[in-house]
């Protein structure tokens, strides 16, 4: 379904032009994209009954065009459900953008925020918000005719890398190795696999496998996916030191920041969450009460790149690591242009919603030359949209 365009032209919008402004936005387009999986996936919280398998990722993309023909290209997401309710508050808030230079981001941010008050400044309201705040950093960024990372001022050109779509609890063990031989030929540097079985016996003796499989020297972590109590959390976290991970990821419930900062100080193994708080303030919970060694932010769902900056100089200030959540294609740019040596995620299944590919080699993924994110929408992504709307002219 397509919306109607706004009749409303950039020079009749009420904002006011002043001399510093040199761009207007024109249009904005909505796109609803459901990406399905070839395999239905399954962690711990499937395994204990909490949630059902995971056959397909909805996202919303956001095209952002401006009078100077300008365009930025963002997107957010929603795994299981969520996404259809993602795109109609896409719908409501978007013609708020429409007269904006599209420079001043964290001006737009809170404009959007503020269209849609009443049901908060947090979770699924911002993470509609997200895709179009990423579209507007993809533009900047363009226009600059930088990648986003030199943007933002980056560190490096490359992040250290880790692979976790070949390591979930439904892939038989004898799989698990073959996909992390796979990531590791890929140029892939480190593997890691779910762990939460209601039987930690299994847990413990997949995992001995995997470090015997791939030896001392290559870098493993394990994701409990939030599935232990705080008695569980603290064994397990000592009967894996033997295996010299490189963190234990949401080992508790994700708002336990108590249990987090006493495993933290309990275990040697590196503690690391944060995937599924959605604001700066949950993040600053965390961070302020020193509940991680490693936290984990997603920009699409804490808002987008504006509010990630935010929290990433908050984690920067009490000296955290970062490995951001999911979303290589977002969290690559940022990441490099964290001070301290980060982590990025790999996973594969977005690849077909995209005409370009990252490039991994020697356990790193690279930043692209390409201008913004680097990314154009594909062929693929556009067969399986089920919903869009336009706004103004595009």
């Amino acid at each position: 379904m397509t919306a109607p365009a706004s009749p409303t032209s950039p020079t009749s919008l009420a904002s006011p032009e002043g001399d510093a402004t040199s761009d207007r936005v024109t249009g904005v387009r909505l796109r609803a994209v459901h990406l399905p999986l070839t395999t239905p996936v399954s962690d711990a919280k499937v395994l204990t009954g909490r949630q059902r398998a995971m056959t397909e990722v909805a996202f919303l993309f956001a095209e952002v065009r401006t009078a100077r023909g300008h365009e930025g290209l963002g997107f957010s997401y929603s795994k299981r459900a969520g996404g259809p309710a993602q795109f109609t508050h896409a719908c409501e808030v978007a013609p708020e953008l429409l007269g904006e230079d599209p420079s001043d981001i964290a001006k737009i941010w809170t404009k959007l925020v503020w269209a849609s008050a009443s049901v908060g400044r947090s979770g699924l309201s911002t993470q509609a918000i997200a895709a179009i705040d990423i579209a507007l950093w993809d533009l900047k960024a363009k226009r600059a005719g930088l990648p986003l990372a030199k943007l933002l001022g980056a560190h490096r050109d490359s992040v250290r890398c880790y692979n976790t779509s070949g390591g979930f609890l439904h892939t038989p063990v004898e799989q698990v190795l073959d996909n992390a031989d796979a990531s590791l030929a890929r140029g892939v540097g480190g593997i890691k696999i779910k762990v939460g079985h209601p039987d930690h016996a299994v847990d413990l003796r997949r995992l001995s496998a995997v470090r015997e499989h791939l030896g001392a020297g290559v870098p493993l972590m394990v994701d409990a996916n939030q599935q232990w109590d705080r008695p569980a959390a603290r064994r397990m976290g000592r009967a894996m030191e033997e295996f010299r991970l490189e963190w234990i990821e949401e080992p508790l419930d994700a708002y336990d920041v108590r249990g987090h900062a006493a495993l933290t100080a309990a275990l040697d193994t590196p503690i690391a969450s944060g995937e599924m708080l959605v604001s700066v303030a949950e993040h600053w919970e965390m961070i302020k009460h020193d509940a991680v060694d490693i936290i984990q932010p997603d920009a699409p769902r804490v808002g987008g790149i504006t509010q990630f900056l935010k929290l990433a100089t908050l984690a920067d200030h009490q000296h955290l690591q970062l490995a951001p959540h999911f979303a290589m294609e977002i969290h690559l740019h940022l990441a490099a242009a964290y001070p301290r040596e980060p982590w990025v995620e790999h996973f594969d299944w977005l690849e077909p919603l995209f005409n370009e590919r990252l490039e991994t080699r020697d356990g790193r993924m690279y930043v692209p030359d390409r201008p913004g994110l680097g990314f154009t929408l594909s062929e693929q992504a556009r067969a399986w949209t089920r919903e869009t709307a336009g706004f103004g002219t595009f």
